[in-house]
């Protein structure tokens, strides 16, 4: 049997599992779950990078305690942003946090640089303000030191592993996601950054999800008292890792991997980079075995919790299902936003923002936290089915089904309404496809699985999907309209 810990960083919080596969069937056991905060300092988002390594630390020793040895482990998390560590591995800054506003500000120089046509030719990922080079280009912009006392850059989950085991490497399915890297020729785009006068030294040698990095430190192994555990790199982007666990029925499917953004996409063999994804702004990253994700992100739940925060500086503490609960009994399919407006991209007043978008495109003002909740979800429903439809546009083939993963799997609202949405069935589960596509790629390092197509089978027999099937009711179809007609009118400027 082979026993593994999987480590999934996400935006919002932390977690490390247990998993164990005795040939057949994979077993996933959580031993730990932290908050993952953000912290403003001198008006720059950082993330607490220090603070979640210590809690890596903590469930690694956890799983320790839960499983003895362990035969593996591997982390993933959210891509784009990175760390940067001097030539002996010490860390320059924390990490900034892809919402911090200097990196939107720094689109537009960095496109004066690099036309957003050819930048999308070279790397196939959508334009889109949180991306690593736009971050890359604000610091050359501003001369920051960091760039000249830096080694190397490292993305969050080969900064952790490099911590746990001194590997210096980038893994293929988070480095497509900087927009740094040409996956057409299967290297980083240094000519690029170049361009904008960031140095391609600081870009470390990239490996395929699977590889072995090493064994634990020392100092590691004996703190965590897990021995000489392996080190793996996984799909370490969240998504590669939750895409690798969907055990897709149909041929012709699409999926969502819902959470604090939803990942709407379809997976192809090659990159799809044409003048008609660019005009759609779809974005390829790479998958597992030689797959590429074409998608969109759409800004997820994150606008919920968001909300959930607002109301508590209130004094409203709603847990997450109370807002669920509210929101199924508010009037249906009164007003919509755009999720991906601007106006909904940084932190701060979201229930504010939402009424603002509302009145500025002439709909009803939600006013009750159960109606805001219920604009946000089935908005995010219609965004999804809206994206769907332009994967099918651009690659000929109209999903038949789609399946969502994620924390957003088990929201009965917004996989039923995304079903009534799209006018496709929706299949939910698993709801913890990313630390079964990170263990399931660990087993496939260590040989007791032979292909991701056997890894899919695996979590078909283990997992049963939840169905929605569509409600072909003519609300719906009259809701894509007025959805379509809101989101069409200009971008809200707002700053509450």
């Amino acid at each position: 049997m082979a026993v593994m810990a999987a480590v999934d960083l996400g935006a919002q919080s932390g977690r490390v599992a247990v998993g164990r596969f005795d040939g057949e069937r994979l077993s996933v056991t959580e031993v730990h779950r932290f908050p993952n905060r953000p912290v403003r300092t001198r008006g720059t988002l950082h993330w607490d990078i220090l603070g979640v390594y210590r809690d890596v630390l903590d469930g690694l020793r956890a799983a320790g305690r839960e499983a003895g040895p362990l035969d593996a482990l591997a982390v993933d998390s959210w891509g784009v942003d990175f760390a940067l560590v001097d030539r002996k591995g010490r860390l320059v800054r924390n990490p900034v946090h892809y919402r911090d506003l200097r990196r939107a500000e720094a689109v537009s120089g960095v496109l004066e640089r690099v036309p957003a046509r050819e930048l999308y030719e070279r790397t196939g990922i959508q334009l889109i303000p949180i991306n690593t080079i736009f971050e890359l280009g604000a610091m050359a912009a501003d001369d920051d030191p960091a760039l000249a006392a830096a080694d190397t850059l490292l993305l969050v989950p080969d900064l952790i592993h490099h911590w746990l085991c001194g590997a210096r490497t980038s893994e293929l399915t988070n480095a497509t996601t900087t927009q740094c890297w040409d996956p057409r020729s299967g290297t980083w785009a240094g000519d690029l950054l170049e361009r904008l006068d960031v140095p391609a030294r600081l870009l470390p040698e990239v490996v395929q999800p699977g590889t072995r990095l090493a064994s634990l430190t020392h100092d590691v192994a004996e703190e965590t008292r897990l021995g000489d555990a392996a080190v793996l790199a996984v799909a370490t982007h969240d998504t590669g890792s939750a895409v690798a666990a969907i055990p897709f029925g149909a041929r012709t499917a699409a999926f969502i991997s819902a959470g604090t953004w939803s990942l709407v996409g379809v997976e192809v063999r090659e990159p799809v980079i044409t003048d008609a994804t660019f005009a759609a702004n779809l974005t390829n990253e790479g998958g597992v075995g030689g797959t590429f994700r074409l998608l969109r992100n759409v800004t997820g739940l994150w606008l919920v919790h968001e909300c959930r925060r607002a109301w508590a500086l209130e004094g409203h503490d709603f847990s997450f299902d109370q807002l669920i609960a509210l929101a199924k009994q508010a009037p249906a399919l009164q007003s919509f936003i755009e999720p991906n407006d601007p106006a909904f991209a940084e932190p701060g007043d979201m229930v504010a923002r939402v009424r603002a978008f509302c009145a500025h495109t002439g709909q009803a003002e939600p006013v009750e936290p159960g109606a805001v909740v219920r604009c946000i979800l089935e908005s995010l429903a219609l965004k999804h089915a809206q994206t769907v439809d332009l994967l099918a546009a651009v690659t000929g083939r109209p999903p038949l089904e789609l399946h969502m993963v994620g924390g957003g799997a088990r929201n009965e609202l917004l996989c039923r309404w995304t079903a009534n949405a799209s006018g496709r069935p929706v299949h939910a589960g698993p709801e913890e496809a990313t630390l079964i596509g990170n263990l399931l790629v660990q087993a496939m390092s260590l040989g007791e699985i032979a292909s991701i197509a056997e890894a899919r089978e695996i979590v078909a027999a283990s997992v049963a999907p939840t169905t929605y099937e569509p409600d072909e009711t003519p609300a719906w179809r009259e809701a894509r309209e007025q959805f379509a007609a809101a989101v069409a009118l200009p971008t809200l400027e707002v700053r509450v």
